[in-house]
């Protein structure tokens, strides 16, 4: 993330207009810098530095952040509004719902964020979204879909937030009520274009009432517990009303299964697949990390039939290194 950056001031946040001291609201949004080591699992597609946002919620430090800037993470350091540096333990990571949590392992001079409730980011709410650095790094913003989400990586969210103006450095930031609660956490950015062409820039921000029900479990035990949900270890995307392999995941399931880059998922088992999230919700129907699926694809104008073991997709991360 660059150092020399701001938003522009038409667009940060005017403390006048607030029921709530601003800047202590954003003094809870923190940086985060992780490292993971070149042979993780995940550092061919996310990288081994990975740099983004997280939010104080406990009174002991704890933070949550988007779980991809700290999967893996052998080393993780948080960075207060103020510039004071500590090391941190990545604590937790949930697939499901994209969350994770940082402890710091140094005291941190920043007040926590109360959680709200995401129901109340309705359509058209007026919203702020914080990426670390206080009011010149935060977006007035406006909730301008609450809809099904799904990821290429085999993600998928029942009720997603979508927020626009998009904020640049979305990976882990705050979104924030105009009570001062943190009600979402920023995922990505993507772009949604009219027929007139015109393009409208938006961040997808995971609700926070998905929190409220794991974060117990998250805090004792590393992951949420429950039977982990099946992983292909695919890339997929729709492409003209078609869902079409991406990639595969080197060493995964599919990977191991023969299945390429290219081919188009006609069926899981004997359902049909037209959509990215359809596709996404039936892999999760047949059962729990085992289930064996079997996908029919098209390759080259022949339809075949490809047989896949599913996985639980934690057992080939590596785990957090102990402090």
């Amino acid at each position: 993330m660059p150092k020399d950056w701001n938003i522009p001031a038409e667009l940060q946040p005017d403390p006048a207009n607030y029921v709530f001291n601003l800047d202590a609201v954003l003094g809870a949004v923190v940086a985060l810098r992780a490292t993971a080591p070149a042979d993780a699992f995940t550092a061919s597609a996310l990288g081994t530095e990975r740099e983004g946002s997280g939010v104080v919620i406990g009174d002991d430090g704890l933070i949550l952040t988007i779980g991809y800037l700290i999967t893996e993470a052998e080393e993780v350091w948080i960075t207060t509004v103020d510039g004071r540096s500590v090391p941190g333990h990545a604590l937790a990571f949930d697939a499901e719902s994209g969350f994770g949590l940082v402890q710091p392992l140094g005291k941190l001079a920043a007040a926590k964020l109360e959680l709200g409730d995401s129901e109340g980011a309705a359509l058209g709410e007026p919203v702020l979204f914080a990426s670390a650095g206080g009011r010149r790094r935060a977006i007035e913003s406006r909730v301008v879909g609450r809809q099904e989400f799904a990821g290429y990586w085999e993600y998928l969210l029942e009720d997603a937030i979508f927020i626009a103006p998009a904020h640049p450095f979305w990976g882990g930031g705050a979104l924030i009520d105009k009570r001062g609660k943190l009600v979402g956490i920023g995922s990505l950015s993507l772009q949604q274009g009219d027929a007139r062409g015109n393009r409208l820039d938006m961040n997808m921000v995971v609700p926070i009432d998905l929190l409220r029900p794991i974060l117990g479990d998250l805090r004792l035990y590393g992951q949420v517990n429950r039977p982990p949900q099946p992983w292909l270890g695919v890339y997929a995307m729709e492409d003209d009303e078609r869902v079409v392999i991406g990639g595969v995941a080197e060493g995964g399931p599919a990977d191991h299964a023969g299945l390429r880059q290219g081919d188009q998922v006609l069926a899981i088992d004997d359902d049909d697949v037209t959509d990215l999230a359809g596709f996404w919700r039936s892999v999760r129907e047949r059962g729990p990390a085992g289930a064996r699926v079997t996908l029919s694809v098209q390759r080259d104008h022949r339809r075949i039939r490809v047989p896949i073991a599913t996985v639980d997709r934690r057992r080939l991360l590596k785990g957090p290194r102990m402090h």
